[in-house]
């Protein structure tokens, strides 16, 4: 019981590398946040949305993983919300659909392998949203290429560059 109890509780994740590094991520999430709040209030618009600051915890504190990936991060949010237009559009309003969505997207994103775990939010945001799903739609795919593109430019910012993004030769 022990041992099993004791595989819940250790930490997997490799350490940062340094104070210097984990503090440059963090700048990075909230330049990214800063980048579409700022759209937000800008345009008047939707974009300061939560799964975006899921995905900033990924494409700047783990810019290396599969799912942090430009392909990943357009492609499982174009995915999402492609889907999650098609449920509110049908089914608006129904909590049901939500879960529907969401189980698509999932299914969507293995099959074309585009994972990004925060775009399985974006269905039941396009669900439970009072304004146009369709403008919603647009926001996401909107917000996820401004935020790749500034994650590009970040990591090759001292103090750690990371290959963003990973090359595969």
């Amino acid at each position: 019981m022990r041992q099993h109890l004791k595989a819940f509780f250790t930490r997997h994740e490799p350490h940062c590398g340094s104070v210097l590094v984990g503090l440059k991520s963090g700048a990075g999430g909230m330049l990214g946040m800063g980048l579409v709040g700022g759209a937000a209030a800008f345009t008047h618009l939707p974009f300061l949305i939560a799964p975006f600051g899921a995905s900033a915890v990924l494409l700047f504190g783990h810019p290396a993983t599969p799912l942090a990936q430009p392909a990943n991060v357009i492609g499982g949010y174009a995915v999402s919300a492609m889907l999650g237009l098609v449920v509110a559009v049908l089914f608006p309003g129904a909590w049901w659909a939500a879960a529907l969505g969401v189980g698509i997207a999932i299914l969507a994103m293995l099959l074309l392998r585009v994972s990004h775990p925060p775009a399985g939010a974006v269905p039941i945001l396009m669900v439970i949203s009072p304004g146009d799903p369709f403008q919603l739609a647009g926001i996401v795919f909107a917000g996820s290429i401004a935020l790749v593109a500034l994650t590009s430019l970040y990591h090759r910012l001292p103090p750690q560059h990371h290959e963003y993004p990973r090359r595969i030769f």
